[in-house]
């Protein structure tokens, strides 16, 4: 199908562009910018007047619930969300049930993904068996079929020996290792350590569970020369060490979540069960180093961390609450609203959420590396049309997913999506589903 999307701001930060221009698609690709191709004649004109014309948002944290946890998120139901959020690719961890450790459960999830034709499915494999840190996956059958790294999800590693073997055997074949930097006996707390856990008799996560983490997973780094990706980051102390490791040269990216860039402990408010979140929300100083570690590129990537919760497992005490909280709705919204609130460039935040996390994933994207997260001429047709000055307020009704919790519930959010293109067709248009 050909479409013209004309007289929208397009803004590219992948390329600088930010300008008043059109944007013609057709056969699912951009095929011109600014100029009318001889002879074009779209069956279909969107007028983007008053809009932002971005690339499609690249998530690079989205659990999806299904196969194994369906009562709490459907793939219909959490890839429309992802469409109406603008967010056209995303990565999902492998901690569904069975585990995405096998190349057949890989291959049947983004078959079912691709038939619906909404945002593009990047599975992470499990780095060990069934999550058990016994045994390493086979990363080679895995990465064949569909996966663009390994990852342990939430569940930590109890051997430094075997995540050591994995970081060798992931550097031998250039493979990505995705780490979520919590030690494994400090991290079994409900909230940030601090006055306000203790005050509240919450079990704390204190900062070092990171920051041990952190050191014991560059020294390894160091010592294999693996590529790690370091999923949400929640603390001053690492953002510093993050620094301090890709100035030494490590091949390290990392993340932070929409939450933690936002919100703090106090959000906790009287035991609210939608702030229960892994990792937890810290304190401001916490929040503050965040926000400039993103805005200065130690941190690459704004992630929703999409973790949709049904209400039953939300409904009880804090300390037994499961933790997540939806997010894929939201991601735009805030990268807006961190732009706005902290005087980044709007080019720098929509970055964060659009070319930064497509570099992260770079060569594992295949084919698709020189267009996901970008707009240009001969990439594929990945846009979300955005009305910027349309405030919306974060509340039930409001949510696609079939998560409903989360603890922006209640916030009024800037910019709106007004359409959202896959592939170079209508994925979502608001008023039309």
């Amino acid at each position: 199908m050909k479409i013209l999307i004309e007289n929208g701001r397009v803004i590219d930060p992948a390329s600088g562009l930010d300008k008043v221009c059109s944007v013609a698609l057709a056969a699912g690709r951009i095929i011109a910018v600014d100029r009318l191709p001889e002879g074009f004649a779209p069956a279909r004109t969107i007028d983007a007047s008053g809009c932002l014309v971005l690339p499609g948002l690249v998530d690079l944290a989205a659990r999806l619930r299904e196969p194994g946890y369906e009562h709490e998120g459907m793939l219909e139901s959490e890839m429309a969300a992802a469409v109406a959020g603008g967010v056209t690719s995303l990565v999902c961890p492998p901690d569904t049930d069975p585990v995405l450790d096998e190349p057949g459960l890989v291959e049947m999830l983004k078959f079912r993904a691709e038939k619906l034709h909404q945002a593009r499915l990047f599975p992470l494999g499990a780095l060990t068996r069934n999550l058990a840190g016994e045994v390493l996956t086979e990363m080679a059958e895995l990465t064949e079929a569909g996966c663009v790294g390994f990852s342990q999800a939430e569940v930590q590693l109890p051997s430094t020996q075997v995540l050591q073997r994995a970081l060798q055997y992931a550097a031998t074949f250039g493979y990505t290792v995705w780490l979520r930097p919590q030690e494994l006996h400090l991290g079994r707390g409900v909230a940030a350590s601090g006055p306000l856990a203790t005050r509240m008799g919450l079990s704390g996560v204190p900062v070092a569970a990171e920051t041990i983490a952190l050191h014991t997973i560059f020294e390894l780094m160091k010592t294999t020369g693996a590529r790690v990706h370091l999923c949400r980051l929640s603390s001053s102390a690492g953002v510093e060490l993050v620094r301090r490791a890709k100035a030494e040269g490590l091949a390290v990216s990392c993340d932070v979540s929409i939450n933690s860039l936002l919100l703090t402990d106090v959000d906790i408010g009287y035991f609210d069960s939608r702030a229960r979140l892994n990792p937890p929300l810290r304190q401001q100083r916490d929040r503050d180093a965040l926000s400039a570690g993103l805005a200065d590129g130690t941190i690459d990537a704004l992630v929703s961390d999409h973790t949709p919760v049904d209400d039953d497992a939300k409904a009880v005490p804090f300390a037994e609450a499961e933790p997540g909280a939806t997010g894929l709705e939201l991601l735009l919204s805030v990268a807006v609203k961190w732009s706005q609130d902290a005087g980044v460039p709007l080019q720098r935040a929509l970055a964060a959420v659009t070319s930064a996390p497509a570099g992260v994933l770079g060569a594992s994207l295949g084919t698709l590396q020189a267009s996901v997260g970008r707009i240009v001429e001969g990439g594929v047709g990945d846009l979300c049309i955005v009305e910027p000055q349309a405030w919306w307020t974060v509340e039930r009704a409001a949510l696609a997913s079939q998560g409903k919790h989360t603890p922006l519930s209640g916030y009024e959010l800037p910019a709106r999506v007004r359409a959202t293109l896959v592939g170079g067709h209508i994925a979502f248009e608001r008023g039309r589903g």
